[in-house]
This record gives structure tokens, C-alpha cells and sequence, in this order.
């Protein structure tokens, strides 16, 4: 799960990294009053979460209130990236001698968390790292051991940081990695990291504060977390994703017009492979589960369907929990539900508990421009051509 930044910098500030004051705001009104707390000079910035949104015009300093008024009732609304602004963060505007970039990641090749540290802050890390290499320190920790401070000397060092600067830049990364590891994120960055040119309170940091936050959770461990899984914006989220979350579905939207759905992700995944074997382009990953209810394909038929571009349906199911009969009611039963927008041709694969069964329901209930295959490779061959000929098929 994505923070907004400002989200991201609460949950800094909880595990007390230095961040700017700032208040959210959904309206000009709200903007103008938060201004009031925060005063002038501030910053108008756009919580989206996508990158580049000073270049896109979404981070404005405003001197005075008919400035923050222009700059809010221009930043919101607008169209970042394909996302839409409805809020924005007013921040005390701050003072900046220097930009660096701190980031940890979870590299899953290495199985542990990557700690990255660089003075070249403020920038597309992505080109420091393409183009200047020597100047992204990076590190792997062991989560046995954890962040220590000779590996924050080591960054520090490695990036060329100043001699006074090395020991508030290994305390910053330390505290990072505190929330990293506390919070069970996937990443989190900040990009800049500033050295303040103003006075600041002391502190471990120096005159280090966090002005942007990113910050990606680990959605499988939000139970453990209520106070992070209530920062949740459903209506941020893909429509046919967060239907298929309400559902209690295991979906992914992808690019495609060939919409999958199996039961087990491995065989997803593999139905997903073989699809695109045969040339065609999967529109989604759709894992209904092991033990699948009619109910369940019922939810899953119209999860896949919300998707416009999907031109053919096709199911792969290998019947062990899941019975294949279970299987073709359910799709019965979609088609009893859904009649009226079912426009596409489905093809159908059952293998397993109860097949014979299962396509005994299916040639009984005669559904139209339903399509039975008894291999997966059969299935996928005629679910491409089918979206290839488009929905009379």
C-alpha cells in the first residue's frame, strides 16, 4: 500500500524523524487555513502518489494568501500522470543548503533490506544510478543483525559526505531503518533529504529533515498495524481492483483484452504465460482460491467484466479443493446474474475433482458462446482467437 507524503511523514514523525510542519487540505478554504497555521512563505504540494510533480506544476511556494489561493485552486484538480489531485499539503516553506537522497528497499533477489544513500538528493535517483554510479553508496543488512552504526559511517563515507555530516547522516538511516522494520514497509525514501540553511532545533540529525516521504507498506502485515491500514484511500484505487478487494478476490489489472481467472496463483501465473504464448495479452491476475464456491466465480465473472477492455474470458480450473462442478454452477449462475453484460466469449478449462461433472453442467446448460477445452494449451490457443475476432465470436 502507497502513502501520500504526507502520510508518510506522520509515520516519520512517529518514530521521530525531523519533517516540516504541514497540514492537508481538500479545498481552497481548507488551504487557506491551513496557511494560517503553517505561515508564510509555504508550499502548496499535491498528494498524488506518482513521482514528478514539481515538473508537472503540482508543488508551488506561495509568499502571501493570494498566492496560496492561485496555486491551490490550480494544483487541485489537476491531472498528474493520470492521477487526479484532491489534496494537497500546505508546508512551511524551508530554508535548503543541501539535497541528498536516503532510501531502504527490500531486495528480494538478496533477501534483505537495501540501504542507499547520496548527496546528488532532489533528482531521478534512477539517472544517478544509470549515469554516476560511484555516487549512490548502497548497502545490504542483515535482518539478523540490523542497522548498525558502522554501516551508516560506511554509506556516508562511500558517498563523500562531509566529516561533520557523518554522523547525523548514519543516525538519520538508522532511525529510518527503524521504520522500515517497524512499520513492515517495502520502501521507504526520502527525496531530499535536506541540510537545513536556517536554524534548527538540535537534535541526532543535525539540520537533517525529511522534506518529501515516500513510503510503500507491506499490505499482507496492515492486521498488525490498524493505524496504518487506516490510511487506506479506496477511492485512490483501480476500480476493479478495489471491487475485487471488497470481494475478497486476489486481482491484479494488467494490460491486456483476455481476462483469466484460475484457481491458485501458480496456475494463474502460468495461464498467464501460456496466453501470451499463443500471442494473446492477459487483461488481469485472478486468483478465485482453493475451494472455490459458486459464489466466488460469480464475483470473479463480474470483477473481470468491470474491465472494458476485456474481449474473451477464459478459466483454468484444476480441480483439488476446488470441484469443478462448484466451478460450472457458479458460471451458470454469473450468467443468470449478468445476462444483460455478458458480451464476450468464455472459454472454459476443467481438470480435476469432479471434471466429467463439472462439463456435464456446462454442456446441460447450453450458456451462450461458452467454449469447453480440455488442455491448457487448447484453452489458451482459442481464447486468443476468439479475442481476436472480437465479442460475436
Amino acid at each position: 500500500m502507497d502513502l501520500l507524503e504526507y502520510q508518510g511523514k506522520q509515520l516519520f514523525a512517529r518514530h521521530g524523524i525531523p519533517v516540516p510542519s504541514g497540514v492537508p487540505a481538500r479545498t481552497v478554504a481548507d488551504a487557506v487555513a491551513a496557511a494560517g497555521t503553517v505561515g508564510f512563505p509555504c508550499v502548496v504540494k499535491a498528494q498524488v502518489k506518482i513521482g514528478g510533480r514539481g515538473k508537472a506544476g503540482g508543488i508551488k511556494v506561495a509568499q502571501n494568501g493570494a498566492e496560496l489561493e492561485e496555486h491551490a485552486g490550480a494544483i487541485l484538480g489537476m491531472d498528474i500522470k493520470g492521477f487526479t489531485v484532491g489534496e494537497v499539503w500546505i508546508e512551511a516553506a524551508s530554508q535548503i543548503a543541501a539535497e541528498y537522497y536516503a532510501s531502504i528497499i527490500f531486495d528480494r533477489s538478496a533477501k534483505a533490506p537495501l540501504v542507499m544513500f547520496s548527496m546528488q538528493g532532489g533528482m531521478d535517483i534512477e539517472a544517478v544510478a544509470q549515469e554516476t554510479p560511484e555516487l549512490l553508496a548502497t548497502l545490504h543488512v542483515d535482518p539478523l543483525i540490523g542497522f548498525q552504526d558502522f554501516h551508516g559511517r560506511r554509506l556516508a563515507y562511500a558517498a563523500g559526505v562531509p566529516g561533520d555530516q557523518v554522523r547525523p547522516v548514519g543516525a538519520f538511516l538508522a532511525r529510518l531503518y527503524d521504520v522500515f522494520v517497524g512499520e513492515e514497509a517495502m520502501l521507504v525514501e526520502v527525496n531530499p533529504l535536506i541540510v537545513s540553511g536556517g536554524e534548527v532545533e538540535p537534535s541526532p540529525f543535525g539540520p537533517m529533515y525529511a522534506l518529501d516521504a515516500k513510503v510503500t507498506l507491506d499490505d499482507n502485515a496492515l492486521f498488525r498495524h490498524p493505524e496504518n491500514a487506516e490510511l487506506r484511500d479506496p477511492s485512490a484505487e483501480d476500480p476493479e481492483e478495489q471491487m475485487a478487494h471488497e470481494r475478497g478476490l486476489t486481482y491484479v489489472k494488467l494490460d491486456g483484452d483476455i481476462g483469466i481467472l484460475g484457481n491458485g496463483a501458480g496456475l494463474v501465473m502460468s495461464t498467464l504465460d501460456v496466453v501470451a504464448h499463443f500471442g494473446g495479452a492477459p487483461a488481469n491476475f485472478l486468483d478465485a482460491g482453493g475451494g472455490s464456491k459458486a459464489e466466488a466465480i460469480t464475483s470473479a465473472v463480474e470483477v473481470i467484466l468491470a474491465n472494458a477492455s476485456v474481449k474473451a474470458v477464459l478459466f483454468n480450473i484444476f480441480g483439488g479443493i476446488t470441484r469443478c462442478d462448484e466451478v460450472a454452477n457458479g458460471l451458470i449462475a454469473a450468467f443468470a446474474q449478468l445476462k444483460d453484460r455478458i458480451a464476450v466469449p468464455f472459454v472454459v478449462r476443467l481438470d480435476g475433482t469432479n471434471d466429467v461433472e463439472g462439463r456435464r453442467i456446462l454442456a446441460e446448460a447450453a450458456l451462450p458462446n461458452v467454449h469447453t477445452a480440455r488442455t491448457m494449451n487448447e484453452a489458451a490457443e482459442r481464447v486468443v482467437a476468439l479475442a481476436k475476432e472480437g465479442p460475436a465470436a
